[in-house]
Parts: structure tokens; sequence; C-alpha cells
């Protein structure tokens, strides 16, 4: 039987620092560190709120007040979000990215006129892949 992982840091007093995050992620911190770098090196701010309609703390990432990455944190690994207007979806499938990263977004159902991307960062491995797609969502989002 398939276990179905669910989504931490539902705890509204309890703010998703350092130390809880290095809990709920274990291994995968260290490549979470290494998107906060990547962020970071783009010039883009990350922010955890708590939001009451999902009870649980969500991780926006946003360029020049533009919303580019959602995150949440999940036993093991964190999941980053790219939400890409469905307009733009051939431009994805373009990307020098992994036909398994392809084949997932391919795979995810759509959010009203977009098409999440959706990445479980658990190691280093996948950052090159992420990085594309949010470069891509900067793009986008520059020209619009």
């Amino acid at each position: 039987m398939e276990t179905i992982n669910n989504i931490e840091l539902k705890d509204e007093k309890t703010y998703p620092d350092e130390k809880v995050l290095q809990g709920i992620l274990g291994k995968s911190y260290i490549a979470y560190s290494s998107l906060i770098e990547l962020f970071n090196n783009n010039e883009m701010i990350h922010e955890w709120r708590y939001y009451r309609d999902g009870k649980a703390w969500l991780c926006k990432v946003q360029k020049k007040k533009r919303t580019i990455v959602w995150m949440s944190a999940w036993k093991g690994y964190m999941k980053a979000t790219v939400y890409i207007p469905k307009k733009y979806l051939r431009q994805i499938y373009k990307l020098d990215i992994s036909d398994k990263a392809k084949d997932k977004i391919r795979l995810t159902k759509n959010v009203g006129k977009s098409k999440p991307c959706i990445f479980e960062i658990r190691d280093k491995k996948i950052l090159k892949d992420f990085e594309k797609v949010m470069l891509l969502k900067i793009e986008l989002t520059a020209a619009g």
C-alpha cells in the first residue's frame, strides 16, 4: 500500500525557521539551502507565511514583487512549484531539462490557466532543471 506524504508546517504558532526546517527536511536540507542561495543569486526574496485557507506555512518567492515560486515543506523534501501560464507550455518543453521533468510537468493537472511545474527538492541534482523553469518564469513575468 502506498503511503501518502502529508504537508508539514501545519501549526500556525511554529514559524519555519532553520531549526524547524532541518528537522522536517533531514538530509534534503542541504538542497534546500542551495535553493535559497539560487534565489539570492537571482535577486529574489522569499517569505514564509501561514495561509489559513490551506492551513499550512508556505514560502512565496518573488522577484520585483512578482511571485515566481511557491514552496511547501514535506517530510524529507521541499516541494517547489512554478506556475507557467498554459499559453507558454511549448516553451517549457523546449527547455534543456530532463525528460523525467518534462513528463512530470505534462502529467500534472492544470490549475486554472496555468500549468504547475512541481519539483521535489530532495538533492541538488534536480536544481538544474528547476533553475531553467524558474528562469523561464522570470523571463515571462518581466515581459508580461
